[in-house]
């Protein structure tokens, strides 16, 4: 985060009197440093974030917890034996992602995955209609894209990442908990996700699959991570959502039987928060931010993190300090006015702005603002401060993760490896670098390696499945 005085010395060309100038980036500071979170606050929502995980594992408490801590029934990593071609489907957004993945050994006998990718987008109707109309659009966008590479006649094996909340009876078998990001398609919640897509598959008629896996994409991600790392054992996603999954040690999850070994769990740490434990750090704007959408008082954790909320959460801060005089003279234009209006995609790209601010000029035109100087460089410091906010929150949830599977180990030091993918990670210039600074301040006694992931929700779906059928004989 800018510091006040770099502010100041970019501002002492501007016309107005220097100490007006610096009035108004201290008063600015001041509204902004609500955002600002004390290593101890951290600490805290680090150790409120591993007793809903604890609450979570537990049977007494599982119901009642805000951090679920769903079995995936995924207890094995590919090895690097299996081979064969693998369907795998990606739905987790508005886009919805069809792969061929072909898994195999190249000349020198190392692993090998290639893949050919195709994204569909997903109507609205499709989203909030019936189970039934989503399930069958699906069905149809997989036909498409069998006759585009010619292998329909194939009957394939299937991954299917699925990003929703899920409860699991088994890698095939999932019940979908609740729908978030958006979708409402009715009919589907409480029943068995890959028992809908089969079903959707028979009504065509026209190809045969054989859904062998339905896995989380922070599940996905891990396991495509671990084709790299061996020891990646945490999946995270920072984009229209955030959440993680890791393994955890068998004794542990009381929602399955059996005591040995690991099993990959799907935290579904985005509703942290739900049942009050972040209320002393949650802002009027994320206050407006929640009774705003379409899940109130859910996912509470989540809207504090993810690029779904991030540019709106600017706007709020921006439309108070224009009602507080401190920006564009008083005056908003009706488009930022407007909810939604400030995308996520402009808060990475105010923070990309190279210095001449001509980025953030051109940016805010476009809302029908004409900024000054000082104006472009308080958007700068609104942005970096939500971001920056973000950022810290999802490291002390992190933090929280791997400094737990450090004390089920009873290791005095871990090393570790997290997969990740997302577009606020991927895209935003900054936050990558400020969310390692912090959870490796929070962690002091793990050695953390982090992996950006490719293609990680559908090539890590195909490659459970490649385990899923070798374990099956299939």
């Amino acid at each position: 985060m800018l510091c006040v005085s770099s502010h100041l010395n970019q501002v002492v060309k501007m016309p107005c009197s220097y100490s007006s100038v610096v009035d108004k980036i201290l008063m600015v500071e001041q509204i902004l440093s609500e955002f600002r979170l004390k290593k101890e606050e951290l600490r805290e929502i680090m150790k409120r974030m591993q007793r809903e995980m604890g609450r979570g594992l537990r049977l007494e408490t599982h119901e009642e917890a805000s951090v679920k801590m769903l079995p995936t029934y995924v207890c094995s990593t590919p090895e690097g034996s299996e081979v064969g071609d693998f369907l795998a489907l990606d739905l987790g957004g508005t886009n919805f992602r069809v792969m061929l993945v072909k898994v195999g050994a190249d000349e020198e006998r190392s692993w090998k995955v290639e893949t050919k990718t195709q994204m569909y987008s997903i109507p609205e109707d499709a989203m909030t209609g019936t189970a039934e109309m989503l399930f069958d659009y699906i069905a149809e966008c997989m036909s498409d894209f069998l006759d585009k590479h010619h292998i329909k006649h194939k009957k394939l094996p299937l991954g299917f990442t699925f990003s929703f909340p899920v409860r699991h009876e088994d890698i095939d078998k999932g019940i979908l908990l609740n729908w978030t990001k958006g979708f409402k398609a009715s009919g589907a919640e409480g029943n068995n996700v890959v028992g809908l897509l089969r079903d959707a598959i028979k009504r065509r008629g026209d190809f045969e699959m054989d859904v062998v896996a339905m896995v989380n994409d922070t599940v996905a991600t891990m396991i495509s991570c671990y084709y790299e790392d061996r020891s990646c054992e945490v999946g995270m996603i920072v984009g229209t959502g955030c959440n993680a999954c890791y393994m955890e040690e068998m004794r542990t999850v009381e929602l399955v039987e059996g005591e040995e070994g690991r099993m990959c769990v799907n935290t579904e740490w985005g509703a942290f928060g739900d049942n009050g434990e972040l209320e002393e750090f949650r802002l009027e704007y994320d206050i407006v931010v929640d009774e705003n959408s379409i899940n109130p008082g859910q996912q509470l954790y989540e809207k504090l993190i993810s690029g779904k909320y991030m540019g709106e959460l600017v706007r709020l801060v921006l439309m108070k300090l224009v009602k507080e005089d401190l920006l564009f003279n008083r005056e908003a234009s009706d488009l930022l006015k407007t909810r939604g209006s400030f995308e996520t995609r402009y808060v990475s790209q105010v923070e990309s702005d190279s210095g001449d601010r001509k980025q953030i000029y051109n940016i805010l035109s476009s809302l029908g603002v004409l900024p000054s100087e000082l104006d472009c460089d308080i958007v700068r410091m609104v942005c970096e401060s939500v971001s920056t906010r973000s950022a810290h929150m999802c490291g002390a949830g992190l933090a929280g993760v791997i400094n737990l599977m450090r004390e089920r180990r009873s290791q005095e030091a871990l090393k570790i490896t997290v997969g990740v993918d997302g577009s606020v990670y991927k895209l935003h210039p900054c936050f990558r670098d400020r969310f390692h600074k912090i959870v490796r301040e929070l962690t002091p006694h793990c050695e953390i390696t982090f992996i950006q992931s490719e293609e990680g929700s559908g090539r890590g779906a195909a490659l459970i499945s490649a385990v899923a059928c070798k374990m099956a004989a299939c």
